[in-house]
Order: C-alpha cells, then structure tokens, then sequence
C-alpha cells in the first residue's frame, strides 16, 4: 500500500493505493476516470499517514476489498497540504495528458 498527495486543479487530495508508483498506466487510468488527466504527486510514509490520520485511516483502510485500487483519505486540501512537510514528501511526479504541446508565449 503507498500513500501520496495529488495536487490538481481542484485542490490536494491525500490518497491510498495498492499499485507500485503514481505513474501506473491503471492508476493513472483511474484518475482520469474521476476526471484528474493532470497532477503533481508525491508519495508519503504511510506509517506518518497512519500516525496523522489515526481512526480515520483504520476506517478508510478497513473498507478495502481486494480489489479495490484506489481510496481517497482526506478530501480536504487545506488539511492534507498542512498535514505534511515538505521534507515528508518524497521527489514530485508530474504527470500530464499525452499529446499535450506547451508553446512559450
């Protein structure tokens, strides 16, 4: 299981996942289900996740069911984002929609 925070367009979300990376084509996949084609995202000890979150992470993790993939833990950008340092964090992943052409102004 891996923990991360996605900044996206609409905010930080802290998230839990049992794919290897934040890169995973079917993680990924995922995300641009629920609408989220582009992110930074950064992995996140899951012990510190569990210590911050407490019941809330016993909940959230006691409602998995094999086949589930993909949890959001806190919806609250405001808290997730101050929950953690920066130095918590690990390198950021950036991950935009293919095909993307960014031109300079």
């Amino acid at each position: 299981m891996k923990a991360g925070i996605l900044f996206t367009g609409s905010g930080p979300l802290l998230i839990l996942t049992s794919y290897d990376s934040l890169t995973h084509p079917s993680f990924v996949n995922k995300l641009a289900a629920k609408g989220i084609t582009k992110f930074i995202g950064y992995e996140l000890p899951l012990v510190k996740v569990k210590e911050r979150y407490g019941t809330h992470f016993s909940v959230v993790m006691g409602d998995l069911h094999e086949t589930d993939d993909l949890r959001v833990l806190d919806y609250d950008g405001h808290k997730a984002f101050a929950s953690f340092s920066f130095e918590e964090m690990g390198k950021p992943v950036y991950h935009e929609p293919e095909g993307r052409v960014m031109k300079a102004a």
